[in-house]
């Protein structure tokens, strides 16, 4: 008898290799950013992102989400409310901008032709047309809205690859916020599909009957779905020590980096935000904390908040009158910034 027909006798298997799906590509950040472009669809401006996915990004990460918020309540606390632009429309104003870095205030015009209001327009649907100084509202149902020309003021910010659309500077940051994102629904099906306590139990004590089988087995199913953390206790006085044992599948007790990347994803996206973490309502991990936090605030309103404000005192440039003013920044407490 040969070799291969030995083999096959004694029931050894062929060895087997397989592999796993092949890898996918991760664009560097320099090719990511290669990808936007501003293109002409019809008569108006496409931006180089889309608005819709950057309003969309705010709810998928928290962090990054409320880094915006802290600098839109802080820029809306110290707006001076004017006759031609209330604190609502400015808060709205300046969320978009912060969003989207493009922003948008209609001129409201009498018939004399005096601006009698300012209003935002949502950037998340507001483009720019082909004819210059003109803009539009595009309408999901239809029936897009040209604006009287040269009645819209676009404040946006600095993109060095082109002068129609500004592009937001946390751009730097999204792979980090959806990596924290990924990470949050990756431990959300861990616990949902029960992988965090899977395992095999193997009985091989012949002095188990088939009822006493049964039974555990039972018992098993029954600690599945909610409550299946439940203990099981199995009382054999007469079998072997080794006779019951606990396989489990994967390092039950082992600890997961699931911590260390929401940290790192969160430290990234402060970073690029610049937005000190005592403010954010983070806890600290050490016991030093995060140091003094009217101190944290008083240099983030400077190094941050100060130059934000004077990119909306633009428009003033454009109207020929201050209509956006703010207070100083005050900390309950403590003399002004």
């Amino acid at each position: 008898m040969s070799d291969v027909k030995k083999t096959k006798a004694q029931g050894h298997a062929k060895p087997r290799s397989f592999t796993f799906d092949p890898p996918e590509a991760v664009s560097s950040s320099s090719m990511y950013m290669e990808m936007f472009e501003t293109f002409l669809v019809g008569d108006y401006y496409e931006p180089p992102v889309k608005p819709d996915y950057l309003w969309k990004l705010t709810k998928e990460n928290p962090h990054h989400g409320s880094a915006l918020i802290v600098k839109r309540n802080i820029l809306t606390s110290c707006f001076k409310p004017h006759p031609l632009l209330s604190r609502k429309q400015f808060r709205d104003f300046a969320y978009d901008f912060l969003v989207m870095s493009n922003s948008y205030l209609e001129k409201v015009f009498n018939p004399f032709g005096d601006v009698i209001a300012l209003k935002r327009s949502p950037s998340i649907r507001t483009r720019r047309m082909k004819e210059k100084g003109c803009f539009k509202f595009l309408n999901p149902l239809g029936n897009d809205h040209v604006f009287q020309k040269d009645s819209i003021i676009q404040l946006m910010a600095t993109d060095l690859s082109q002068e129609i659309y500004g592009t937001p500077e946390y751009m730097g940051a999204i792979q980090a916020a959806l990596l924290g994102k990924d990470a949050t629904i990756f431990r959300r099906k861990y616990y949902i599909n029960g992988a965090h306590a899977g395992f095999i139990l193997t009985v091989n004590d012949p002095l188990m009957s088939d009822e006493d089988v049964d039974a555990l087995e039972e018992q098993l199913q029954n600690a599945k779905g909610p409550g299946n953390f439940k203990n099981l206790f199995i009382y054999h006085p007469n079998g072997r020590p080794d006779g019951v044992q606990l396989k489990p599948i994967a390092e039950v007790n082992a600890k997961d980096e699931f911590l260390n990347i929401k940290n790192i994803s969160r430290d990234d996206v402060l970073a690029m935000h610049r937005v000190p973490p005592q403010m954010m309502g983070i806890i600290p991990n050490n016991t030093g904390g995060f140091g003094d936090a009217p101190k944290a605030a008083k240099v983030f309103f400077t190094n941050e908040i100060k130059p934000l404000m004077a990119i909306f005192e633009e428009i003033n440039d454009e109207l020929g009158i201050d209509v956006v003013q703010f207070d100083d920044y005050k900390i309950e407490g403590e003399d002004a910034a």
